[in-house]
């Protein structure tokens, strides 16, 4: 299939004001805190490394990766998608690209990490969008997806629901795990580390609209193994072959 006849533009929407709003609050900070410390777990073992966030342009991971001294580069399907990295981030503290995400600009290699949030999850050509991240990445793939495994499993029965309380949520794809480790080794990559963030579906927390008893659930659902037999969204490290 031909990359360059082809293109992807969910970020547009990711990252728009609008769907900035969804994290919005405490509750919508406490998503964002441990989607962050999550992702910079995985990757404390290479400080200072060259990471390309492809549709990052809801600034979600941008933000705490360049205050954490990593070189950032983000890529977006329309120009639009830098205003908010524009709006949080110093000038020159980052590199910004608008580029065909399924055919990025960049030779075989060329970064450190590369991760895509809120992307995967959204496109019809997820498969071309893996291949070409694993193309470019040196050493680690990193993309955050709705597992299969979890609450998601009744999405057909509940989404008129969660659609009526959150307004502006979209269609989205959920994923088994092995389908994505097919697709990664296909592409060059392996020993696969899956983190899921939380057991109660995030709607449910934005329902309740208390930060600190989302927190003691959570907590209480690690702790007793729910969230790491049936979390969603995760956030997957795939580590580039050699």
């Amino acid at each position: 299939m031909n990359k360059e006849i082809l293109s992807e533009r969910a970020d547009i929407e990711t990252s728009s004001e609008d769907y900035a709003k969804r994290f919005s609050g405490e509750v919508g900070k406490y998503f964002l805190d441990t989607q962050a410390k999550i992702t910079l777990e995985l990757i404390k073992d290479l400080p200072n490394a060259s990471v390309l966030d492809v549709g990052g342009g809801h600034a979600q991971l941008a933000v705490p990766l360049v205050q954490n001294g990593y070189k950032v580069t983000v890529v977006g399907s329309d120009d639009v998608c830098r205003e908010r990295l524009d709006k949080f981030l110093p000038k020159g503290s980052f590199r910004y690209e608008t580029c065909n995400l399924l055919n990025l600009p960049f030779d075989n290699n060329s970064f450190d990490i590369v991760m895509a949030f809120r992307l995967i999850t959204h496109e019809k050509n997820w498969k071309l969008q893996i291949e070409e991240m694993c193309r470019v990445a040196r050493k680690v793939v990193i993309i955050d997806y709705p597992d299969l495994r979890s609450f998601n499993i009744f999405y057909k029965y509940l989404f008129k629901t969660k659609k009526s309380f959150e307004k502006n949520t979209r269609t989205f794809r959920s994923f088994h795990r092995k389908e994505l480790l097919e697709v990664f080794a296909e592409n060059n990559c392996g020993n696969a580390v899956f983190k899921p963030q939380f057991f109660l579906p995030m709607v449910v927390h934005r329902a309740l609209k208390n930060v600190k008893i989302s927190i003691f659930m959570e907590k209480l659902f690690s702790v007793t193994g729910l969230t790491k037999l049936f979390g969603t969204p995760i956030i997957l490290k795939v580590i580039k072959n050699k």
